[in-house]
């Protein structure tokens, strides 16, 4: 399924849980200086409204005068868990994309503002930077450094699983659930 910019709650409100979306436009990255920073009341360099939030600190060099991604894999998202839910309110997020998914709080605000949370693979972060057509941009690198900026890319086809939809489903919180029965299950057998 193909996500397109611009990122619209109309867009993203029919995603859901186990979708597979290719998607192409302008997307940001966004670790944990950002997250508090905007968090903690930080005006953005960029528009958020309608974005998507990628939780990645690429690895870009310059070449010929240009940056170019090397490596973009996600990071683990559960770290934004405290800012998340506040910075899809406050911003209108439409989509976060990390590995190893969020909480209760996050789902809660996709929820009710329209927005989603695409998980990456890990592990393939030459691929996903095979995905980054252009590097657009580079914001507060002289603030938080190189993989914790904002660097903002234009991306083409770039490979994402829907593990959480605005719909309140979650497949993380789903298999953390059948894998505590199992282990109940497990444990109960050998007493």
């Amino acid at each position: 399924m193909l996500l397109e910019a611009p990122f619209t709650e109309k867009k993203v409100r029919p995603l859901k849980v186990g979708n597979l979306v290719e998607i192409s436009g302008i997307i940001f990255t966004g670790r944990d200086a950002v997250h508090k920073f905007l968090h903690e009341g930080g005006v953005p360099p960029v528009s958020l409204k309608d974005a998507i939030i990628y939780h990645c600190g690429p690895v870009v060099i310059q070449r010929n005068g240009r940056w170019t991604v090397v490596a973009a894999g996600p990071t683990t998202s559960i770290r934004e868990e405290p800012y998340q839910a506040g910075i899809i309110e406050k911003f209108r997020i439409r989509g976060i994309i990390g590995k190893g998914g969020m909480g209760d709080k996050t789902l809660k605000a996709c929820e009710r503002f329209g927005c989603v949370y695409l998980h990456a693979i890990g592990g393939a972060a030459q691929v996903l930077a095979e995905c980054v057509t252009e590097v657009r941009g580079v914001h507060l690198m002289e603030k938080f450094g190189s993989p914790e900026a904002i660097w903002e890319f234009s991306v083409r086809s770039f490979p994402a699983v829907v593990t959480m939809d605005s719909h309140g489903n979650s497949l993380h919180r789903d298999i953390l659930q059948i894998s505590q029965g199992k282990y109940q299950e497990i444990v109960s057998s050998h007493k």
